[in-house]
């Protein structure tokens, strides 16, 4: 499975007390955007969870169902949900062959999952996933340490950062908050 996939920003910050998701619309086939305004980032489990995803939808989506199923198993605990879902994802046949990576954060944990069987938690409450990546995490990461900002704001520019510099990440943001 590739780590960076085309098509999609996702960015998670915690900072100040808050918790901030946030994702691009675009969505690509090949090299035609085919859609402008795709909402990645969502809410789950009784508006508890945020999640986000980079990767081909339908996988992404059926790992999001396959994460709430966990949430209910497990009573909304994020961690042991992630940590199971990360497990699933690796040794099931079908599941394996998924091609997307995840964000999930609740008001306590922020997790990047994927289907190596990674369950990552920041060291500094910023990690982000998909072909922008790279911008928004160190946009993000040099505002949360070279300003004032709020982390709202933090996270719309940081967003506006990458849809400047990833020709596959759009300014059409969603942004969640906890």
């Amino acid at each position: 499975m590739t780590e960076t996939f085309h098509g999609t920003t996702i960015l998670a910050l915690r900072h100040k007390n808050k918790v901030i998701v946030a994702g691009d619309g675009q969505v690509t086939l090949g090299a035609i955007v085919t859609k402008h305004k795709a909402k990645k980032v969502r809410r789950i489990y009784n508006d508890q969870i945020i999640t986000g995803f980079a990767g081909a939808t339908a996988d992404a989506l059926t790992l999001s169902e396959k994460l709430e199923q966990k949430l209910e198993q497990y009573n909304g605990n994020l961690t042991r949900s992630a940590v199971e879902l990360a497990r699933e994802w690796r040794t099931d046949k079908y599941l394996r062959k998924l091609e997307a990576m995840m964000i999930a954060a609740d008001e306590k944990n922020t997790y990047l999952l994927s289907g190596n069987g990674d369950v990552i938690e920041p060291d500094d409450g910023v990690i982000s996933i998909g072909s922008g990546s790279t911008a928004a995490q160190a946009a993000a990461q040099a505002l949360v340490g070279h300003t004032d900002l709020d982390p709202l704001t933090i996270v719309a520019e940081a967003m506006k950062i990458a849809s400047a510099l990833c020709i596959y990440t759009n300014n059409h943001i969603t942004i969640e908050e906890i």
